[in-house]
C-alpha cells in the first residue's frame, strides 16, 4: 500500500546490530603527509573499510562535492587552509559526515574550535595507533546509530502518516470519547454519514446522537468499555441524522453495527489502571438491511398483489391456533377461488389478468377488519384468517361483504369486467384444530360452490370431506385405468321397429375398477375431463370402437351404424378431431356409418374452431348425431349452422310420452328429421306402450331396456347372427 505522496510503507528494514558494524564505510583521508596516508589505511584497516586521500583543502571540498562519506580524518593544517575550513564548508552545504579532528595543535583553542564548527573527535599529535583506532571506531559507530535512528524516526512518522490516512479515510465513522462520553475525535465520514461537521460534535455527548430504544443498550456498552473491559460485542442501533431545519438531530437515522473498545496508556495485561477514553466505530448497514427487508419480505410475501403468502399465512394461522386454544375461541378461513378468471387472461393477455388480481386484492382488504389476514396463495386463489370471531355466522356476514364489495365491476384497458368468487369457510375447532387440516376443509367448501354453480359461499360439511377424498381415491385409480387396461366398450342395441333388426349401436363407455366392479361414465368423466386424462380416455374411445365397427362390417354387417360419445373438451382440439379421421379412414368405414354425438352444449359455444372442427368430421364421412335433441332452447336454430346427419329424441320425452305437449313436440321431431333428411333415433324406451306409440307418431328405430341394455361385443354378434323375433324388456 502507498500513502500518497509517500514511499511505499516499510520499503526499507532496520539493520539489527550485527548488520551495523558490517555496514560498508567510506572514509576520506585529508593531510599533507603523504607517507601518513599511506599508513593509516593499513593502521584503521578493517572489512568493509574504503580509503580515498587527499593533501588539500581544495581537494577535500572537490571529493565533497561529488561523493558523500561516512567519515573525514581531517588534519588541522594544510597547505592552502586549515581542516576549519573543510568543516565550515560541511556545515554551509548541510552534510552529515562524521569528522574526526587530527591536530598537532597544543591550545585548547583549536580543539575547542574544531569541535564547536562540528567535529566529532578531537586527536592530537603525536597519537598512540589504538587511540586513532579507538576514536574511528567510536565515531564509526555512533554515526550508524544516528542513521538508525533517522531510519526508525522516519518509519514512525510514515506509520503515524499511514495511520491517520487510514482513519480519515475510512468508510466507517470512526472516534474517540473521553471518560465521560463526550466526542473528542471523529474523523470525516460523519457529514457524508450522519450530516455533522466535525466541530459539531466535539465536545457532544455520544448519547445524543440515539434513539431512546438504543440508548440503554449503548450506555451498558460504553460502560464496559470505560471500565477496561475489551468487548467482543457489535451492537446494531441507529443514529439520528442532523437536521439542518431544526440544527439539532432529527428523526431520520441510519442503521449501523458499533463496536468500542477501551483506550489505555497500559498494555492489554494491566487492568490496572481505567482507561483514558473509548474508541468506537460505526459501520452503516443500512443498504445491506434494506436488502435484508427486501429478501425477508419476498420470502413472505406475494410479489404481484404484496399480501401475505403461503408461509406467512400459515404463520399466522398456527399463531392464532394457539391463542385461540388458550381463550377458548372461534376462529375462520375462508378459501377464495375467483370465478372465471382463466378467460380474462385468454382474452385479454395477462397483464389485464394481474390487473384484475391487484384490483380483486384490495377490495377483499377493505372488507375485514383490522387484525384479519389476507393472503394470495397463488393464481386465482385468495385465502383469509378471521381470529377472535364470536360465532361461525361473523364468517358468513364477512362472505356476503365481499360478495357485495364485487358487485361493482373492474375497469380493465379493454373494457369492464364483474368478477365473483366462490367462498369455502371452514371454523375452528369445529373443522379442525390444525392449520392445514382448516385451510383444506375450507378448499373442499369452496370447490363443492364451484360445483353447483360458482359465485356463493357455503361452510365445510364432513359429509364433504368423505366425497373429497372419494374423488381423490378415484383420480388416483383414473390416472392408471388405461395403462392397466381397465376400460371396456359395451353397446346398447339400436332395433328398428319395422324390421326387427338390429340396425346400429351406442358404443358406451365402462370402467372395471379393481373395487367397485364396473362403473359408468357418469362416476368418471367429469373428474377425466378436470384432471387432464379425457383426451387419451377418447383417443381409446375412438381407437376401439371404429375397430369394432370395422369388424362386424367385414362379417357382413355393412349397413350397422355406430355412436360414440365424445367429450365437450374434444372439440376444442384438434388431435381427437384428427384420430377419428384417421381411424374411419384407415378402417375403410362408410360414409355415415360411423357417428359422433355431440350435445347442445357443445352446439351453443358456436365458434368458428367448433363448427369447422365438425365440418372436418363431415367431410371424412364420420355422422353427426344431436344427443338429447329438443331439451334446449336454440336446437333448430343450430340446425342450419351445423352439418348434422342425425337426431337423437330425448328419453324425458319419450318417459312422458302422455304428458302435457310432448307427443306434439316428439311429432314436429320426426317432421324436422323428414325434412332434414336425418337419421332419427329414440332412446330410453322401456315399455312396449312406449315404442308402439313411438312408431305410430312416425319413429321407426329405438333404443333402450325393452330391448337391451349394452352388452359386450360378444353378445351384440349374437344379435347380428339370430336377432330376437318379439322385443323383451330386460333388467338393468
Amino acid at each position: 500500500m502507498v500513502i500518497p505522496g509517500e514511499a511505499p510503507f516499510f520499503s526499507h528494514t532496520l539493520p539489527d546490530r550485527a548488520a551495523t558494524y558490517e555496514r560498508p564505510s567510506r572514509i576520506l583521508l585529508v593531510d599533507d603527509d603523504a607517507p601518513l596516508r599511506r599508513t593509516l589505511p593499513h593502521v584503521l584497516a578493517q572489512a568493509g573499510r574504503h580509503f580515498e586521500e587527499c593533501g588539500t583543502v581544495a581537494d577535500a571540498i572537490s571529493r565533497l562535492e561529488n561523493n558523500h562519506y561516512d567519515l573525514i580524518l581531517l588534519d588541522y593544517r594544510l597547505p592552502d587552509g586549515s581542516g576549519l575550513d573543510v568543516l565550515d564548508w560541511l556545515a554551509n552545504a548541510g552534510r552529515s559526515e562524521s569528522v574526526v579532528m587530527i591536530s598537532g595543535e597544543d591550545a585548547i583553542d583549536a580543539a575547542i574550535g574544531a569541535l564547536r564548527r562540528g567535529a566529532d573527535d578531537y586527536v592530537r599529535k603525536p597519537y598512540h595507533v589504538a587511540q586513532l583506532q579507538r576514536a574511528v571506531q567510536n565515531v564509526l559507530h555512533k554515526a550508524l546509530l544516528e542513521q538508525a535512528n533517522g531510519v526508525m524516526s522516519q518509519r514512525l512518522k510514515s506509520s503515524e502518516r499511514l495511520h491517520r490516512y487510514l482513519v480519515e479515510s475510512s468508510p466507517d465513522f470512526i472516534f474517540t470519547l473521553n471518560p465521560s462520553g463526550a466526542f473528542n475525535y471523529v474523523n470525516p465520514r460523519i457529514q457524508t454519514m450522519l450530516g455533522y461537521t466535525r466541530e459539531q460534535l466535539l465536545g457532544k455527548a455520544f448519547s445524543t446522537l440515539l434513539l431512546d430504544d438504543d440508548a440503554l443498550r449503548v450506555e451498558g456498552l460504553l460502560r464496559d468499555a470505560s471500565r477496561g473491559k475489551r468487548m467482543h460485542q457489535v451492537l446494531e442501533l441507529r443514529l439520528r441524522r442532523y437536521d439542518a431545519q431544526t440544527g439539532q438531530p432529527g428523526t431520520t437515522t441510519v442503521t449501523v453495527t458499533l463496536n468500542a473498545v477501551p483506550i489505555s496508556h497500559r498494555n492489554d495485561e494491566d487492568t490496572s489502571h481505567a482507561p483514558v477514553g473509548i474508541y468506537g466505530v460505526a459501520r452503516d448497514i443500512s443498504e445491506r438491511k434494506r436488502a435484508e427487508e427486501i429478501i425477508t419480505f419476498q420470502a413472505y410475501h406475494d410479489q404481484l398483489t404484496h399480501l401475505p403468502n403461503r408461509i406467512l399465512f400459515k404463520d399466522r394461522l398456527e399463531l392464532a391456533i394457539a391463542q385461540a386454544q388458550r381463550r377458548g375461541g372461534l376462529l375462520a378461513v375462508m378459501f377464495i377461488d375467483v370465478d372465471r378468471f382463466k378467460r380474462v387472461n385468454d382474452t385479454y393477455g395477462h397483464s389485464e389478468g394481474d390487473r384484475l388480481l391487484r384490483g380483486l386484492a384490495s377490495r377483499l382488504k377493505e372488507t375485514l377488519r383490522k387484525g384479519d389476514t389476507l393472503a394470495r396463495l397463488g393464481g386465482d386463489e385468495f385465502i383469509i384468517l378471521l381470529p377472535d370471531i364470536a360465532h361461525s355466522e361473523d364468517a358468513e356476514t364477512i362472505a356476503q361483504k365481499i360478495h357485495a364489495a364485487l358487485k361493482t365491476p373492474f375497469q380493465l384497458e379493454h373494457g369492464s369486467f364483474h368478477a365473483t368468487v366462490s367462498i369455502g369457510i371452514s371454523v375452528f375447532p369445529r373443522d379442525g384444530d390444525v392449520a392445514e387440516q382448516l385451510t383444506q376443509h375450507a378448499d373442499i367448501a369452496m370447490y363443492q360452490i364451484k360445483r353447483e354453480g360458482k359465485n356463493g359461499f357455503r361452510f365445510f360439511d364432513p359429509d364433504l370431506n368423505a366425497h373429497y377424498r372419494e374423488r381423490i381415491a378415484l383420480e388416483d385409480d383414473l390416472r392408471g385405468a388405461l395403462s392397466r387396461n381397465e376400460f371396456s366398450l359395451h353397446y346398447q342395441p339400436q332395433i328398428s321397429m319395422d324390421s326387427g333388426e338390429l340396425v346400429g349401436v351406442e358404443a358406451l363407455l365402462r370402467w372395471q375398477h379393481p373395487t367397485h366392479g364396473l362403473v359408468g361414465p357418469a362416476a368418471f368423466i367429469q373428474v377425466a375431463e378436470e384432471v387432464g386424462l379425457i383426451r387419451d380416455i377418447s383417443h381409446w374411445v375412438v381407437d376401439t370402437a371404429t375397430r369394432q365397427l370395422a369388424r362386424w362390417h367385414a362379417r357382413g354387417h355393412g349397413a350397422l351404424r355406430m355412436s360414440i360419445n365424445l367429450s365437450s373438451h374434444d372439440f376444442d382440439r384438434d388431435d381427437t378431431i384428427d384420430q377419428v379421421a384417421d381411424c374411419v379412414s384407415r378402417c375403410g368405414l362408410a360414409h355415415d356409418r360411423f357417428e359422433v354425438e355431440i350435445t347442445e352444449r357443445v352446439m351453443m359455444r358456436d365458434t368458428d374452431e367448433v363448427i369447422a372442427r365438425i365440418r372436418r368430421l363431415r367431410d371424412c364421412g364420420v355422422g353427426i348425431s344431436i344427443d338429447d335433441f329438443g331439451t334446449g332452447y336454440s336446437a333448430l336454430a343450430y340446425l342450419q349452422k351445423f352439418p348434422v346427419s342425425s337426431l337423437k329424441i330425448d328419453r324425458s320425452f319419450v318417459n312422458n310420452l302422455n304428458g302435457e305437449g310432448t307427443q306434439p313436440i316428439i311429432s314436429a321431431i320426426t317432421g324436422i328429421a323428414r325434412g332434414f333428411g336425418l337419421h332419427l333415433v329414440a332412446e330410453g324406451v322401456e315399455r312396449q306402450e312406449q315404442a308402439d306409440r313411438l312408431q305410430d307418431m312416425g319413429c321407426d328405430i329405438m333404443q333402450g331396456y325393452l330391448f337391451s341394455k349394452a352388452v359386450t361385443a360378444d353378445e351384440v354378434d349374437l344379435w347380428l347372427e339370430a336377432p330376437p323375433i318379439a322385443p323383451a324388456r330386460q333388467a338393468q
